[in-house]
């Protein structure tokens, strides 16, 4: 049944749902009035209103967590840790709890939090937990701030585009004590095991049945009819050929040979991949040893919140072969999350990307799953480089990682395993990769990647 028009308040803690929620064809069309609920300064404020046509917003109310609101909240996220290390028997669960922290009050404060969670095995405590911590963001002076604009608003429904917003979590008990209907989705498919889910929402959007089983799994008070499977609207950009450039427009912008094939190199934050100038620069060197060089072409597609400025020197170095496609993202430094997301610009620059190379290269990331729109296949680094930026980092951790157990196989994607065995690679891709591998990869992750869109609409806007 069709919802009479109502008001729906969209809460936006930070700028990375903008492209997915905003960018999508979510909210357009549709007669509901919305308000952003947003965390934006100015300047990202009128952009993003300019860019969605959404006239009304919000700012949030400033946040100061309390002491003892902090305490739980992380206590909960290493119980939890613990727990789903042990509940899947995969102990790097736990690399997701930093342990090192800077200054005597920090480094003392997550000792306490550490020796707590002893006392805090069993799920029942857990629940405890989160009951105490329910109890204390309800008696925070934010609390009480926000119940007042929610009142003054009246919306019927709230949508969370993050499920991981500290300051969401108050905002989302005020709404449910207010009789607001709150919608959250999980953002990402690495979320859920990682035990940062802050709030307490009336129904869950996943991107597939594999991630309502995760949800199930790790939250199972959380009851089956309150799980929504609507896919993601992250890769819905690729079914729309409008967001490809001209091949001749696209290949002189970013300095390209039209004649020679793409190999895109799309590299990680610092922490993810802290070896990844080392890694391109074996890619390039490789590719001139063997005299590759004369058929392929480097695009390399840094992390949006990389500026480091790291692999400058290795694009020096290959001027001819390496050749960069920076993405369009607005990036204040020094000013959060919340000035960070895409321009609408960038949708189009990452499709035209994938669609014109023929391969990419990545540690782990959901890259794999943008190539596979375009059948394109994916090349993962698989070995550690002698001379490590962080002798305790490394590849083998990372592919232990639990999101990867979603893989039917390990032929879903093509293995660097060492540096010299790229070659192997690069002619097992151009004649013996079968894209039926990634394919069900995605289908298992992602599922259907062409109507998130209008199932979110669906439940958002629709009784049932």
């Amino acid at each position: 049944m069709i919802e009479t028009k109502s008001k729906i308040m969209l809460l936006f803690p930070d700028g990375v749902g903008i492209r997915n929620y905003l960018y999508s064809d979510v909210f357009k069309g549709m007669e509901n009035e919305l308000v952003l609920f947003h965390a934006f300064d100015v300047k990202t404020e009128q952009a993003v209103k300019k860019i969605t046509s959404i006239e009304n917003s919000i700012s949030i109310p400033k946040y100061s967590e309390s002491l003892k609101e902090k305490f739980l909240r992380e206590l909960i996220c290493l119980s939890r840790l613990k727990y789903n290390a042990k509940l899947v028997d995969n102990p790097t669960i736990l690399t997701n709890w930093k342990s090192h922290h800077k200054g005597i009050f920090k480094t003392l404060f997550y000792k306490l939090i550490a020796l707590a969670s002893y006392g805090c095995s069993s799920y029942n405590r857990i629940l405890i937990l989160e009951k105490w911590y329910q109890k204390a963001i309800r008696n925070s002076a934010f609390y009480h701030e926000v119940k007042s604009i929610l009142i003054a608003i009246t919306p019927k429904k709230l949508f969370c585009s993050h499920q991981r917003g500290v300051q969401c979590a108050p905002i989302f008990a005020a709404a449910q004590d207010l009789g607001i209907e709150t919608i959250t989705v999980i953002y990402s498919w690495d979320n859920l095991p990682k035990a940062r889910m802050a709030l307490q929402a009336d129904k869950y959007l996943v991107w597939s049945d594999y991630m309502q089983q995760e949800l199930q799994l790790y939250y199972p008070e959380i009851k089956e009819e309150q799980i929504f499977v609507t896919g993601t609207p992250q890769f819905e950009c690729y079914q729309n050929h409008e967001n490809i450039i001209p091949k001749e427009e696209f290949f002189k912008t970013y300095g390209l040979d039209i004649h020679k094939k793409i190999i895109c190199y799309s590299g990680d934050d610092v922490l993810t991949c802290p070896d990844d100038p080392q890694y391109l620069n074996d890619l390039a060197d490789e590719l001139i040893k063997n005299n590759l060089d004369n058929e392929y072409q480097i695009l390399l597609r840094r992390c949006p919140v990389d500026i480091s400025g790291r692999f400058e020197k290795i694009i020096s170095q290959y001027p001819n072969l390496i050749k960069q496609a920076p993405p369009l993202w607005n990036f204040e430094p020094n000013s959060g999350w919340t000035t960070i997301y895409p321009l609408p610009e960038d949708v189009k620059l990452l499709v035209s990307t994938v669609y014109y190379s023929d391969v990419v290269v990545n540690l782990g990331s959901t890259m794999a799953f943008d190539f596979g729109m375009f059948d394109k296949p994916c090349i993962y680094i698989n070995y550690d480089q002698e001379e490590k930026v962080n002798p305790d980092w490394s590849v083998k951790t990372i592919y232990q990682f639990q999101h990867f157990k979603s893989m039917p196989n390990n032929n879903v994607v093509l293995w660097w395993n060492s540096k010299d065995n790229l070659v192997t690679l690069m002619a097992e891709f151009k004649s013996n990769f079968d894209i039926k591998n990634i394919r069900g990869w995605t289908e298992i992750v992602i599922e259907d990647a062409s109507e998130a869109s209008q199932n979110i609409s669906n439940v958002l806007f629709y009784d049932k």
